[in-house]
């Protein structure tokens, strides 16, 4: 099987265990569904479930951010607007076409109503912050003000969708994304500015 097709599959089968998944948590609540429940319904095995995810929490958080290449990830972040470039990530989520790309909103909810989801998806912006941070450094930021800075940037990102949430979710959610972030762009307009 070439390496593209095998890749799609890949994507289609985790897709296809995440929402199936959703379906039996918004069904039955997140406790009761087990791993089991969840790789019948998705008509896959148990270990596949596992395998691409770890754990039931994995299910929830997981997206291809956790499996982006740090060259990929780097072609997406622009490091001299950072703020611009989470803005414009999550306008493509909510612009994507029905059934193209999986649209994260469903999955909200559950980082701010689940306890052991919301410690899950706090450790994948803490690997986010430490991979993003590198990225940052040189210019005027030190290697301390780079990790600072990565972490204000994930985890104000994180504080915008759980306004969303708490509001009802009834607004885009870039327009929190946008207003949330807005206080750390002063980071990036001085750190561009000494570039120059």
């Amino acid at each position: 099987m070439a390496t593209g097709l095998r890749e799609r599959w890949r994507v289609k089968a985790r897709r296809t265990i995440q929402e199936r998944a959703l379906d039996l948590f918004d069904e039955r609540g997140f406790d009761a569904v087990t791993i089991e429940e969840i790789a019948a319904a998705a008509e896959v095995s148990p270990s596949s479930v596992y395998r691409y995810f770890g754990t039931k929490e994995g299910l929830i958080v997981a997206d291809e951010f956790d499996t982006m290449s740090q060259e990929a990830l780097e072609e997406l972040l622009d490091v001299d607007d950072p703020v611009g470039s989470m803005i414009q990530i999550v306008r493509n989520y909510e612009a994507a076409p029905e059934g193209s790309e999986p649209i994260p909103w469903r999955r909200i909810r559950y980082f701010f109503k689940e306890p052991s989801v919301r410690t899950a998806f706090c450790a994948s912006l803490d690997r986010a912050g430490q991979r993003i941070a590198p990225m940052m450094a040189g210019g005027r930021l030190t290697e301390t003000q780079s990790r600072v800075a990565a972490n204000a940037l994930v985890f104000g990102y994180f504080s915008a969708l759980e306004q969303w949430y708490l509001d009802g979710g009834t607004q885009p959610v870039a327009q929190y994304v946008e207003e949330g972030l807005e206080p750390l762009r002063p980071i990036w307009a001085n750190h561009s500015s000494a570039r120059a």
